[in-house]
Protein backbone atom coordinates (compact mmCIF):
# COMPACT_ATOMS: atom_id res chain seq x y z
CA UNK A 1 0.00 0.00 0.00
CA UNK A 2 1.24 3.18 -0.71
CA UNK A 3 1.06 6.21 1.66
CA UNK A 4 0.16 9.63 1.14
CA UNK A 5 0.75 11.93 4.08
CA UNK A 6 -2.02 15.08 4.08
CA UNK A 7 -2.71 18.53 6.06
CA UNK A 8 -4.72 21.31 5.36
CA UNK A 9 -4.93 24.73 6.78
CA UNK A 10 -8.54 26.43 7.09
CA UNK A 11 -10.43 29.29 8.31
CA UNK A 12 -11.59 28.37 11.85
CA UNK A 13 -12.56 25.21 14.42
CA UNK A 14 -16.11 26.96 14.56
CA UNK A 15 -16.72 28.36 10.71
CA UNK A 16 -14.55 26.14 8.62
CA UNK A 17 -13.55 26.68 5.49
CA UNK A 18 -10.44 25.42 3.25
CA UNK A 19 -7.95 27.59 2.79
CA UNK A 20 -5.08 25.29 1.26
CA UNK A 21 -4.22 21.58 1.12
CA UNK A 22 -0.97 19.59 0.54
CA UNK A 23 -0.13 16.00 0.55
CA UNK A 24 2.90 14.17 -0.69
CA UNK A 25 4.21 10.79 -0.76
CA UNK A 26 7.69 9.15 -0.37
CA UNK A 27 8.77 9.50 -3.50
CA UNK A 28 8.49 13.26 -3.39
CA UNK A 29 5.29 13.12 -5.45
CA UNK A 30 3.58 16.38 -4.10
CA UNK A 31 0.11 18.43 -4.58
CA UNK A 32 -0.46 21.44 -3.41
CA UNK A 33 -3.61 24.15 -3.83
CA UNK A 34 -4.62 27.07 -2.26
CA UNK A 35 -8.40 28.29 -2.38
CA UNK A 36 -11.09 31.41 -1.87
CA UNK A 37 -12.30 31.33 1.26
CA UNK A 38 -14.09 33.68 3.87
CA UNK A 39 -11.93 36.13 5.03
CA UNK A 40 -14.40 37.13 7.94
CA UNK A 41 -14.29 33.52 8.93
CA UNK A 42 -10.78 33.58 9.75
CA UNK A 43 -9.65 33.48 13.09
CA UNK A 44 -6.54 35.56 14.90
CA UNK A 45 -3.72 32.62 14.88
CA UNK A 46 -5.16 32.25 10.92
CA UNK A 47 -4.81 35.49 9.96
CA UNK A 48 -1.45 36.32 12.15
CA UNK A 49 0.13 32.20 10.96
CA UNK A 50 -1.31 30.73 8.14
CA UNK A 51 -2.13 33.52 5.45
CA UNK A 52 1.27 35.25 5.47
CA UNK A 53 2.69 31.91 4.08
CA UNK A 54 0.07 31.55 1.00
CA UNK A 55 0.84 32.80 -2.40
CA UNK A 56 4.42 31.34 -2.55
CA UNK A 57 4.03 28.17 -4.60
CA UNK A 58 3.41 29.19 -8.25
CA UNK A 59 0.14 27.59 -9.63
CA UNK A 60 -1.16 26.51 -6.51
CA UNK A 61 -4.07 29.20 -6.32
CA UNK A 62 -7.43 27.12 -7.65
CA UNK A 63 -11.05 27.23 -7.88
CA UNK A 64 -12.62 24.93 -5.73
CA UNK A 65 -14.07 22.89 -8.54
CA UNK A 66 -10.74 22.55 -10.20
CA UNK A 67 -9.00 21.59 -6.90
CA UNK A 68 -11.80 18.24 -7.09
CA UNK A 69 -10.72 17.80 -10.72
CA UNK A 70 -7.03 18.45 -10.67
CA UNK A 71 -6.98 16.13 -6.59
CA UNK A 72 -8.70 12.96 -7.80
CA UNK A 73 -6.54 13.48 -11.09
CA UNK A 74 -3.00 13.70 -9.40
CA UNK A 75 -4.75 10.30 -6.96
CA UNK A 76 -4.94 8.51 -9.97
CA UNK A 77 -1.81 9.68 -11.29
CA UNK A 78 0.65 8.66 -8.57
CA UNK A 79 -1.49 5.57 -7.79
CA UNK A 80 0.37 1.88 -8.84
CA UNK A 81 -1.54 0.08 -10.80
CA UNK A 82 -3.84 -2.50 -8.63
CA UNK A 83 -2.28 -0.92 -4.87
CA UNK A 84 -4.48 0.75 -2.32
CA UNK A 85 -3.05 4.22 -1.27
CA UNK A 86 -3.48 4.94 2.43
CA UNK A 87 -4.48 8.76 3.25
CA UNK A 88 -2.55 9.51 6.24
CA UNK A 89 -3.84 12.69 8.55
CA UNK A 90 -2.95 13.76 12.03
CA UNK A 91 -5.96 15.55 12.33
CA UNK A 92 -9.58 14.60 11.74
CA UNK A 93 -10.78 17.84 9.86
CA UNK A 94 -7.71 17.31 7.33
CA UNK A 95 -9.58 13.95 6.30
CA UNK A 96 -12.90 15.92 6.64
CA UNK A 97 -11.59 18.44 4.64
CA UNK A 98 -9.78 16.40 2.23
CA UNK A 99 -13.48 14.57 1.05
CA UNK A 100 -15.27 17.70 1.08
CA UNK A 101 -12.07 18.95 -1.49
CA UNK A 102 -12.92 15.79 -3.85
CA UNK A 103 -16.99 15.71 -3.28
CA UNK A 104 -17.35 12.90 -1.23
CA UNK A 105 -15.82 11.22 -4.46
CA UNK A 106 -13.41 8.92 -2.41
CA UNK A 107 -11.85 6.50 -4.57
CA UNK A 108 -12.43 2.68 -3.40
CA UNK A 109 -8.80 2.38 -3.51
CA UNK A 110 -8.08 5.28 -1.07
CA UNK A 111 -7.88 4.11 2.70
CA UNK A 112 -7.99 7.08 5.48
CA UNK A 113 -5.24 6.48 8.65
CA UNK A 114 -5.22 8.77 11.44
CA UNK A 115 -1.52 8.93 12.71
CA UNK A 116 -1.35 11.03 15.33
CA UNK A 117 0.03 8.74 17.60
CA UNK A 118 2.38 8.01 14.95
CA UNK A 119 4.10 11.11 14.96
CA UNK A 120 7.54 11.54 16.73
CA UNK A 121 7.25 15.19 17.93
CA UNK A 122 10.75 15.47 18.55
CA UNK A 123 11.80 14.49 14.50
CA UNK A 124 8.85 16.97 13.35
CA UNK A 125 10.58 19.85 15.33
CA UNK A 126 13.88 18.68 13.36
CA UNK A 127 12.71 18.45 10.21
CA UNK A 128 10.95 22.17 10.08
CA UNK A 129 14.76 23.19 11.73
CA UNK A 130 16.87 21.39 9.48
CA UNK A 131 14.27 22.72 6.29
CA UNK A 132 14.06 25.86 7.62
CA UNK A 133 10.69 25.72 6.85
CA UNK A 134 7.49 27.78 8.70
CA UNK A 135 4.46 25.56 10.26
CA UNK A 136 1.04 25.98 9.35
CA UNK A 137 1.72 25.74 6.10
CA UNK A 138 -0.35 22.73 4.70
CA UNK A 139 2.41 20.83 1.99
CA UNK A 140 5.39 21.65 4.67
CA UNK A 141 2.83 20.17 7.71
CA UNK A 142 2.35 17.03 5.45
CA UNK A 143 5.92 16.48 4.38
CA UNK A 144 6.63 17.21 8.07
CA UNK A 145 4.20 14.65 9.34
CA UNK A 146 5.77 12.16 6.93
CA UNK A 147 9.15 12.68 8.17
CA UNK A 148 8.23 12.28 11.59
CA UNK A 149 5.88 9.10 10.94
CA UNK A 150 6.98 6.42 13.35
CA UNK A 151 5.25 2.86 12.53
CA UNK A 152 4.87 1.09 15.59
CA UNK A 153 4.68 -2.85 16.70
CA UNK A 154 0.99 -2.41 16.98
CA UNK A 155 0.41 -1.34 13.48
CA UNK A 156 2.51 -3.92 11.96
CA UNK A 157 0.12 -6.88 13.19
Amino acid sequence: MKRIFIDTEFTDFLDLHLISIGLVSAADEKFYAEVSYPDASCSAFVREAVIPLLGKIPGAAMSKDSLCEQLLAWLTAIRPENTDIEICYDYQTDWDLFIDAIDYQVPAWCRPRLISSNIDEVLKYEFYKKHELPQHHALYDARANMAAFQESDNDRL
